[in-house]
């Protein structure tokens, strides 16, 4: 069997689904296909077995986001395994051959995860906001690792893991098995893979992050959906980091004057047309204000009812469940079987 498995979780896949499996096809790197179906009801089982993926079925309601990818990964046959979501479209032929080749940055890297690059149709706002982001993980395209020294792996907050040295993502993604096998995925509600990293960080693994090996892979949100979306993910800060949006003025203008600037430096650069420009910068100021509307909210949910809640959050969840971190191989915080 090839050394390297790819694990996809799917439910109603749709057309994107057929662009990954498309993609995946054209790999040049042997692989085995493995996907978990929730309860399809498009023709996604029929696609995946078309492509030659083993599929897993498992009830809607047996799914979740930890869970599901210890399940995939338990039954892969790889000794590294490729996690993808049914959206995240593998950029061209080397992206699982570009992937495999960080674990050869060190001997301890355990994780490797790559950007995502905006659809086509994908508005401006949207764009500068990914491009931004995974650019600031290496300003100068190269390779990174990082990993915690040992005083930091007892004893540093989680809070000041954050942003770089603590972000993963497994919509693009691999992981060595080995490690996985000691330190799995927790049965989480939200933000699974920010956990995994955390918690393979603190057991003394490093992860990669690889810039060629990208996906395309971006949404496009009203301005209440976006709300709603950085609720979910300003609450999954909460949950993971004990991180609260600080709500002064000051902090807020501070962030919004540097969205702003940032966008305008970028069309700028780019040359675009002045009413371009002013459409561009109306759209990046409303995504703005809302993002920061959801993460004063998101941030303070455990102050909330159950009901408001899950009225705010885009995947209707209701809960709020604090993690503790400082243990990643003790009793707390069950792990899926």
């Amino acid at each position: 069997m090839p050394d390297v498995s790819v694990a996809i979780p799917v439910r109603d896949g749709g057309a994107l689904f057929a662009e990954v499996l498309r993609a995946l096809s054209s790999q040049t790197v042997e692989h085995e296909l493995i996907v978990c179906d929730s309860g399809s009801r498009d023709d996604s089982l029929q696609l995946a077995r078309a492509h030659g993926a083993r599929v897993l079925q498992i009830a809607p309601e047996r799914f979740s986001h930890g869970g599901t990818r210890n399940l995939l990964v338990r039954a892969a046959l790889g000794a590294h395994v490729a996690l993808l979501t049914q959206d995240s479209v593998p950029a061209d032929e080397r992206w699982l051959e570009r992937l495999l080749e960080g674990f050869a940055l060190a001997g301890d890297v355990a994780l490797v995860y790559g950007p995502y690059r905006p659809r086509r149709q994908a508005s401006p706002a949207v764009r500068m906001e990914l491009e931004g982001w995974f650019d600031s993980l290496s300003p100068d395209g190269e390779a990174r690792v990082e990993r915690l020294d040992e005083r930091e792996r007892a004893s540093l907050p989680a809070s000041e893991l954050i942003g770089r040295r603590g972000f993963f993502t497994d919509a693009n993604a691999c992981l060595a098995r080995a490690a996985w096998e000691r330190i799995p995925f927790r049965d989480v509600p939200y933000a699974e893979d920010r956990v995994l990293a955390l918690d393979m960080l603190r057991a003394g693994y490093a992860k990669a992050f690889v810039p060629q090996a990208a996906v395309i892979h971006s949404h496009t949100y009203t301005t209440s959906q976006q709300l709603r979306r950085s609720f979910d993910e300003w609450r999954g800060l909460r949950e993971i980091y004990g991180w609260r949006e600080p709500a002064s003025p000051r902090h807020l203008l501070s962030r919004l004057r540097g969205s702003l600037g940032l966008a305008r430096v970028t069309l700028a650069g780019e040359g675009a047309p002045v009413a371009r420009r002013f459409t561009a910068l109306a759209a990046v100021t409303r995504q703005q204000l809302a993002s920061l509307c959801g993460a004063l909210l998101g941030s303070r949910a455990e102050r909330m009812p159950a009901a408001v809640r899950r009225r705010l959050s885009l995947e209707g969840r209701a809960g709020f469940v604090p993690l503790e971190l400082s243990d990643p191989t003790g009793p707390a915080n069950d792990r899926s079987s």
